[in-house]
């Protein structure tokens, strides 16, 4: 059994389609061939090599896998490895597939062999219900349905979105197990609910989207992470959001009244007199929508950039040396140096 940690210990990996001489992307037809092959060349009773029996249970256990479509998907969703290389399974490996479907070991259980004796690989990877321990043989009927895993994405939303709810049909790719068993990649086209209030980095859940389960196990769910698209005004931070508003030299230093626009519409903003480039104006409630009632929504905070005009005609530089005279500023007065 499993250490009480539920920790996998590392094992020697098994490179099945290595073994049967395939590749990974072979059809269940080929693997069929491959091992019909196979086993007749390295039968202990037809050959008598002295590595021929270990060769035939090799290709008996490859063969046990990958003839299976949902054994050969879990196997596939390992990954690769070195043969004979250290290997230990992925997180949480042991918590789906430790009661899951498994070989039976009992005798002419397997087609390729009376009494089969396959790896420790084999032995910790798909383990029956009921087999404790090596040579036990399964119970008719005792494999249990396992979930499919849960898949994850990314949404790329607008900003507006958030204050009004939207729905957006998404293009992804989604893994999928096709008729060789395989995991494969599949365009799918959903429709997705945006709720008001939504928040960059927060999750949908679409239950039933992820990967498909094994023996008759529910599919996972797919969460998809929510993000923003590049706004042309509005930079977001957390609930609040900020724009960058241009005002000219008197609207700063003598105070003044401009429209503003907001994602919900334009307001008026006073600008106090002598406001200094850089100066943040909030408006209350302006920012993200609350996701709930009880919940306050973000501010916007309006930063002035002040936009001097060109003295490229007689007027205006005349009005510059005006200025000027009548201020007698110094702005590097308190440069330090």
């Amino acid at each position: 059994m499993y250490p009480s940690t539920g920790a996998v210990s590392k094992m020697k990996y098994k490179d099945y389609y290595k073994t049967m001489g395939l590749p990974r992307t072979a059809t269940q037809a080929q693997i069929k061939a491959a091992h019909r092959k196979l086993a007749r060349k390295y039968h202990p009773d037809l050959n008598k090599d002295p590595d021929a029996e270990e060769k035939f249970k090799d290709v008996a256990e490859a063969y046990e896998v990958l003839k299976d479509p949902e054994k050969r998907a879990a196997y596939d969703q390992l990954g690769e490895a070195p043969q004979g290389g250290e290997f230990r399974p992925p997180p949480g490996w042991e918590e789906h597939f430790s009661q899951g479907p498994g070989p039976s070991r009992g005798r002419g259980t397997y087609s390729s062999a009376s009494e089969a004796d396959f790896s420790d690989f084999l032995d910790e990877l798909f383990r029956s219900q009921g087999a404790g321990s090596r040579g036990a043989s399964s119970r008719a009927g005792s494999e249990r349905p396992m979930a499919g895993q849960d898949q994850h994405a990314m949404i790329v939303i607008d900003l507006e979105d958030a204050f009004t709810g939207a729905q957006r049909t998404i293009n992804l790719q989604v893994p999928v197990i096709d008729e060789q068993g395989r995991v494969a990649m599949q365009p799918r086209v959903l429709t997705v609910s945006i709720p008001k209030g939504i928040r960059a980095g927060q999750r949908l859940r679409l239950a039933g989207q992820g990967l498909p389960g094994y023996g008759g196990g529910p599919a996972g769910d797919l969460y998809l992470e929510i993000q923003w698209r590049d706004h042309s005004l509005y930079r977001v931070d957390d609930r609040d959001l900020s724009l960058e508003l241009p005002v000219a030299p008197w609207e700063a230093a003598l105070g003044a009244t401009v429209t503003v626009p907001t994602p919900q519409g334009r307001v008026d903003l006073s600008i106090p007199s002598n406001s200094a480039d850089g100066k943040r104006l909030r408006l209350k409630g302006r920012g993200l929508p609350a996701a709930s009632p009880s919940a306050a929504a973000g501010d916007l905070y309006v930063v002035l950039k002040v936009v001097f005009p060109k003295a490229n005609t007689d007027a205006a530089k005349a009005a510059y040396q005006a200025l000027r005279d009548a201020t007698r500023f110094d702005p590097r007065a308190n440069f330090p140096g």
